[in-house]
């Protein structure tokens, strides 16, 4: 008898057969629990009680598909690097279904590196243990800090082995997101012209992630303006942190507004608004400062693939979407200048607020210093003036005149 571990109901199973492919995870040689996020599963609302860490380790590869789960590949296209490619897709995740968690919101639960699928092309559908290991915190870390993100739920190491520079141990990733549709997933079917497609993709996207605006006079508009909202918000706690995602491809942004796909990302350390973080991205197309710029061109793609939604008028559509998307810069600055004036314990607003801010960045680059330390000894200092030296350890010294 299949195992049970939630009730799950499977919205995206019943789409249909295009925007998927059943696809049931490979098996594996030996699957051993690396980790499991215990807290999660019980925010999830999954039974693991008596569950050993060889039954965690089956279940979390795949091996042993609990009862009522759907596997799936999602189907999807993308940008890559400014790039279209019209077919991406799942080529190396199964989405294992979705369950209502313990305060009633509907969470995918999806497996990474679980084998090739149908969108795999030349890949070989698997995950090395590093990479897995390095999504599994970076996801906790921002989820701490915070930040929308997909969640880690386990950590599996498979017993074989994987072939990318040189050998390397494989592993699974259990991911848990609201949602694992992104701008890639419309894009795909407006490539195709698919504009049914398009219809109940937006029904399905609307339903999920902001129900109130599906009864809105123009869906298509609300669901453009909600998508521009949540990005905007999510881009300006990048900022704050510090944070460069390194990829930001149309298929990495999800419509839910939360953080997904930790590939080549990191942490600023030393201040350089220039920072890239992927060794493919030689122009710096997704460096740190970029990543308003980045967010706001991906956001023009989905509002592209909504013209024939938002209005049967083709001029009237492209009016309606660029007012919209007008209004993303300001509103990813506002944002980010709220939170920085918080960083910095600012109680008041003052209308030379951005240029102490900035002021104070340029400090920042010119000395080297390391961001996330220069915030918290700031605020040492704010509380003990003794802390100013530690304060300025952090800054190089100013180079000698020539």
């Amino acid at each position: 008898m299949p195992l049970r571990i939630a009730a799950f109901d499977n919205s995206y199973a019943r789409l249909p057969a295009r925007f998927h492919a059943v696809q049931a995870p490979v098996r594996v040689a030996s699957p051993r629990l690396v980790a499991l996020n215990r807290a999660l599963a019980a925010e999830l609302g999954l039974a693991l009680e008596g569950l050993d860490d060889a039954g965690a380790a089956a279940l979390f590869s795949g091996q042993d598909i609990p009862e009522g789960a759907e596997p799936l590949a999602l189907a999807y296209a993308g940008h890559q690097f400014g790039h279209f490619v019209p077919q991406l897709g799942d080529g190396r995740a199964v989405l294992l279904g979705e369950v209502i968690d313990r305060f009633g919101r509907r969470r995918d639960i999806q497996f990474k590196g679980s084998g090739r699928t149908p969108f795999s092309r030349r890949g070989d559908g698997r995950a090395a243990l590093g990479p897995v290991l390095r999504e599994y915190l970076l996801a906790e870390a921002m989820h701490a800090l915070g930040i929308p993100t997909a969640r880690a739920l386990a950590a599996v190491r498979t017993g074989e082995t994987v072939l990318r520079e040189g050998p390397l141990p494989g592993a699974i990733l259990t991911r848990v997101a609201a949602s694992h549709v992104r701008v890639g997933t419309f894009e795909y079917f407006a490539a195709r012209d698919d504009r049914e497609g398009l219809r109940l993709l937006l029904e399905h996207v609307l339903a999920r992630h902001d129900p109130a605006a599906a009864a809105a006079p123009n869906p298509a508009l609300a669901l453009l303006e909600g998508s521009i909202e949540r990005q905007a918000q999510l881009i300006a706690r990048w900022m704050l942190v510090g944070f460069v995602h390194g990829v930001m491809n149309t298929d990495n942004m999800t419509l839910s507004g939360e953080t997904i796909d930790y590939g080549p990302c990191a942490f600023l350390e030393h201040y350089n608004p220039g920072a890239v973080f992927s060794g493919i991205d030689r122009g710096g197309r997704y460096a740190f400062d970029q990543q308003p710029a980045v967010a706001h061109w991906n956001l023009s793609q989905l509002a592209g693939t909504l013209l024939p939604l938002l209005d049967e008028d083709a001029e009237a559509a492209i009016a309606l979407a660029r007012e919209a998307l007008a209004r993303f810069p300001a509103a990813c600055a506002g944002h980010w200048l709220r939170g920085m004036r918080a960083k910095l314990g600012m109680d008041s607003e003052e209308a030379d607020d951005a240029t102490l801010i900035d002021d104070w960045l340029a400090l920042l680059q010119d000395g080297q210093a390391d961001f996330t330390l220069a915030f918290r000894r700031l605020g040492d200092c704010a509380a003990d003036a003794a802390a100013d030296q530690q304060l300025a350890t952090l800054f190089a010294e100013p180079a000698e005149p020539a």
